[in-house]
């Protein structure tokens, strides 16, 4: 079986099966989940009987969270400042969201776009062929990693796609999502601390920006495509941004 035809059959059948048993299984032990849910305190003693393995579950899951995308990457960021606090939330989210992109760009890389366009619309995928063909890549695709509302989960999949080197692709992958990941983790500890001060304003900050992302997004994805090719013939032969 050639790589197209493994990309399809993988995009069509193991990825809706995966969904599917997440499903099932979500509703066979729905109480035990909302018993664990119910509360801080209940989920804080469910991660800390865990002992020190505590932190890697929720690593565990952040990575999840990325790989399965149907999950908002908001709700785990949130959930990470809450049971850690802010420095932790941050750390952890970070290294989970770095294990599940390196994953994604890799598995986008290794079975092609057949693949890439079978988990998202074929349009989905052509809005950044742009970024992939450009020799500015690296400039936009942190610009998209930074504007909020832009689906960041499919960046990691169409980076995959293009000539831009890994370690590039980590470096402003994270970079481009840590002003969301802090902002997370802060609302997350206010929370937990009932520092509803903090919540309300750092929410509030977070949902216009978010909402103004969603109105403007598609001016932004203009504006991103002009700088990338305002400066094309500066940046020379495309093959020359991986590193």
């Amino acid at each position: 079986m050639d790589r197209r035809k493994l990309g399809k059959f993988i995009s069509s059948a193991a990825f809706p099966a995966i969904i599917i048993a997440i499903v099932l299984l979500a509703l066979l032990f729905r109480r035990e989940i909302g018993a664990v849910f119910s509360s801080r305190e209940r989920l804080q003693s469910w991660i800390d009987q865990f002992g020190a393995l505590g932190p890697l579950m929720f690593i565990g899951v952040q990575v999840f969270q990325v790989v399965v995308f149907i999950v908002p990457g908001e709700v785990t960021q949130l959930a990470g400042g809450y049971l850690f606090g802010v420095w932790g939330g941050i750390l952890y989210s970070l290294v989970g969201i770095t294990i599940g992109s390196a994953f994604n760009f890799y598995l986008a890389r290794l079975l092609g776009i057949s693949f890439v366009e079978g988990l998202f619309k074929p349009s989905q995928v052509e809005r950044f062929e742009s970024v992939i063909s450009s020799g500015r890549a690296r400039v936009g695709f942190f610009l998209l990693f930074l504007i909020p509302g832009i689906p960041k989960d499919i960046l990691c999949y169409v980076a995959g796609l293009s000539r831009i080197g890994f370690l590039s692709f980590l470096l402003i992958s994270m970079g481009g999502r840590l002003p969301g990941v802090v902002g997370s983790a802060v609302i997350g500890s206010s929370a937990a601390r009932s520092n509803w001060v903090v919540t309300i304003v750092v929410t509030g900050i977070a949902v216009l920006l978010f909402v103004l992302g969603l109105l403007f997004r598609n001016r932004l994805h203009a504006l991103v495509e002009r700088v990338m090719h305002r400066g094309e013939g500066d940046d020379g032969d495309p093959e020359q941004q991986k590193f």
